[in-house]
């Protein structure tokens, strides 16, 4: 009834091996893993040191530009201003650029204007992801937005003897058709130590954007990837950007300035 004593020994002991077997591949396949947990990642001291230096650097450099910055008069600073423009694209292919929006900043980053502005072209293209511009913004039915004569006319009377910072100052120059005194403009994208040369060995020098130089030279973030620009930040951003190129900058253009005198002179 009870079967054969030795077959079921030798079950017993095949089910106990089997166990055995079991218990050692578990055992075995919770190893890697405990090690793995008990593996913990330490940062190389170099890079932390790397790192400290860098953070001090940039905390030495907006202390020294701080203490420069309140050195300058007041009515020194009330002579700059920042701009900058969003446009939109217009005639068949949309490449054709529309002012948009337009933002003019002071030193101390307060808004002078911001406004969006009527298009009288055909919009073929609203560039929303550059520009942030949407159909709403400027519709002739919205009163928030002025009429580009208007705009026109007040960027002129805004720009009238000051000193004017921006980058790539000519695509804004041509969508205000409007024009600036060469000497009191201050455009981040033509400044030779924001640029960089073309080629292995040198070369044309081209201008960098300005989302990389604002990064590089302050340690800030503007135009995240995959966010809409604004004309106001990228003004500011500007204006900052200069700023802390401003006592090399001046004095660059001093030492060029004196250079022409001495050669009309001879």
């Amino acid at each position: 009834e009870n079967g054969d004593p030795l077959l079921v020994k030798k079950d017993e002991s095949s089910k106990s091996k089997k166990d055995a077997d079991d218990a050692e591949k578990e055992e075995e396949s919770k190893e890697p893993l405990a090690k793995k947990r008990k593996k913990k990642s330490f940062h190389n001291i170099n890079e932390l040191l790397a790192e400290a230096k860098a953070a001090k650097q940039i905390l030495l450099e907006k202390e020294k530009r701080d203490a420069y910055d309140n050195s300058i008069p007041d009515e020194v600073k009330a002579s700059y201003v920042a701009l900058d423009c969003e446009m939109v694209g217009v005639g068949a292919d949309g490449k054709q650029s529309a002012l948009a929006r337009v933002s003019v900043t002071g030193w101390q980053d307060e808004i002078i204007l911001d406004t969006f502005v009527q298009v009288p072209d055909r919009v073929t293209d609203f560039r929303t992801h550059v520009s942030g511009v949407r159909a709403k913004d400027i519709r002739f039915t919205n009163h928030n937005a002025m009429e580009l004569h208007a705009c026109r006319k007040k960027v002129g009377q805004i720009l009238q003897n000051k000193i004017l910072v921006g980058h790539s100052l000519k695509n804004d120059f041509a969508a205000l058709m409007l024009d600036h005194p060469k000497s009191q403009i201050r455009d981040t994208a033509r400044y030779k130590p924001f640029m960089r040369a073309s080629g292995r060995n040198g070369g044309k020098l081209r201008p960098r954007k300005l989302r990389d130089l604002v990064k590089e030279n302050l340690d800030l973030i503007i135009q995240k990837e995959g966010q809409e620009h604004t004309s106001v930040e990228d003004a500011v951003a500007t204006m900052k950007l200069y700023k802390c190129a401003r006592e090399r900058w001046e004095k660059d253009l001093e030492k060029e300035l004196a250079s022409k005198h001495k050669g009309y002179k001879r």
